[in-house]
């Protein structure tokens, strides 16, 4: 099981890199340790003797929105999963209330600008 330094247990999809077979890869995304935040406690001695990769990212390379905004156009990615709320620029302060009531995922508030003619 992966530790935080500080001794805490790391969440599961953290502690699931032990699960990984020998010769196996282990890719981390996201922020863990960002900020001046706790960093990752790896367990060098297993990663070594199970000759395991690992790879890590921060987030996804800039050009990812690009390329899902044309999945997304052409038709691969559906995201009719969305609960989506909108509200027109002139009612900021609804979405605002909105948002903060009705968070969670695959929930969404959003201010549209005023359409162009």
């Amino acid at each position: 099981m992966l530790r935080s330094p500080s001794g805490r247990r790391l969440n599961a999809k953290i502690s699931s890199g032990r699960a990984v077979r020998p010769y196996g890869r282990v890719v981390l995304m996201g922020g863990l340790g960002m900020l001046d935040g706790a960093g990752l406690e790896l367990p060098y001695s297993w990663m070594m003797r199970n000759c395991i990769t690992l790879r890590g990212q921060w987030m996804y390379p800039p050009h990812a929105a690009l390329l899902m905004a044309g999945l997304i156009g052409a038709g691969l990615v559906s995201l009719d999963q969305l609960e989506v709320t909108a509200f027109a620029l002139d009612d900021a302060n609804a979405a605002v209330a909105h948002a903060a009531g009705n968070s969670g995922p695959f929930r969404m508030t959003v201010i549209e600008p005023p359409r162009s003619r």
